[in-house]
């Protein structure tokens, strides 16, 4: 059996090879179409020593990191606003009261007390966005709990923030 390497493909079908396997990524953890939404033609790709994906960039501007412990997508503030833009409003989205949003915004955890709707397909450890009560994209982050454990809970973190909008 021959199998093909990587190493053997020329510049540009290793690039093609990278943006298939993002896009890839993207629609299954995000939501079909989400892929072309959120990796443009022309991103570039920074790699690890082994040569695998680890962040996506677009004119400089980060969309999106390969997490290694566990090969799925972790967003920036512009890759959040790109898959906000390509799914349904209530999709991925974890909506805070607006007593959090000031500090949300800047970074710190969303509490379970200050969440006020979310998306009841959503399980604990996926990438989120985190909207205020006008489904303004004020962070993105990663679910700490369920929504089934937000709802009951008046204690503790729903979701760790990775970056917030005024960070």
């Amino acid at each position: 059996m021959h199998l093909t390497s990587i190493f053997h493909l020329t510049p540009m079908e290793r690039r093609e090879k990278h943006l298939a396997q993002v896009r890839t990524m993207a629609d299954y953890q995000f939501g079909k179409g989400c892929g072309v939404a959120l990796f443009p033609d022309d991103a570039t790709f920074q790699l690890s020593k082994t040569k695998r994906v680890r962040q996506i960039l677009h004119k400089d501007k980060r969309i999106a990191t390969v997490r290694a412990r566990d090969g799925t997508l972790t967003l920036s503030m512009y890759g959040a606003g790109l898959v906000k833009s390509c799914v349904p409003k209530e999709a991925l989205k974890v909506v805070v009261c607006e007593d959090a949003v000031p500090f949300v915004s800047k970074g710190k955890t969303a509490f379970a007390k200050h969440v006020v709707e979310m998306d009841q397909n959503l399980r604990a450890g996926e990438e989120v966005l985190v909207v205020d009560e006008s489904n303004e994209l004020i962070a993105t982050g990663q679910l700490l709990l369920s929504p089934d454990e937000i709802s009951v809970l008046d204690k503790g973190g729903a979701v760790d923030i990775r970056r917030g909008k005024n960070q």
